[in-house]
């Protein structure tokens, strides 16, 4: 597990992910020139409130992949 804290609209968060997961996500900033930070916080104010943002991070990152598999 990859465990990473985050400041989200001033407040410091953290999410835990398989390293799988982070391995793809920091790719995918790379990849986009943004940190992952950014990543997070855009998930975040995009989710719904009452979701756990590591398991939407996990989400986003399955829709990533699959957009670049088509």
């Amino acid at each position: 597990m990859h465990k990473m804290s985050v400041s989200l609209s001033g407040h410091q968060t953290s999410i835990s992910i398989e390293q799988e997961f982070f391995d793809v996500l920091q790719k995918i900033a790379n990849d986009r020139n943004i940190s992952i930070a950014s990543i997070i916080k855009n998930i975040d104010e995009t989710r719904n409130p009452d979701s756990n943002l590591s398991s939407e991070t996990r989400i986003w990152i399955l829709k990533q992949l699959l957009k670049t598999s088509k």
